[in-house]
């Protein structure tokens, strides 16, 4: 069984246990919006999956981040001008 989610089978399923498919037909129009639907879902999870990429480890980013907050510390300078 694939992890992977495929939006036409979902549709099938959807219009099998709704409808009662293949037996019973929704109108060609109603059946061409659910497939125009399901590529619409489609699209949009390719579109989301783009963004779900994470970084290698967490750890090292961590590290990094930390490193380059010392670096920016080196460069702070003091304001001496408010003298008691």
């Amino acid at each position: 069984m694939s992890t992977t989610p495929n939006p036409f089978r979902d549709v099938v399923q959807w219009l099998a246990r709704s409808t009662g498919f293949p037996a019973v037909r929704l109108p060609t129009r109603a059946e061409n919006m659910i497939c125009v639907a399901a590529l619409a879902a489609i699209e949009e999870a390719s579109e989301q999956q783009r963004f779900l990429i994470k970084g290698q480890d967490p750890a090292q980013a961590a590290a990094l981040k930390a490193h380059a907050m010392r670096r920016s510390l080196v460069h702070y300078k003091s304001d001496n001008s408010a003298k008691v």
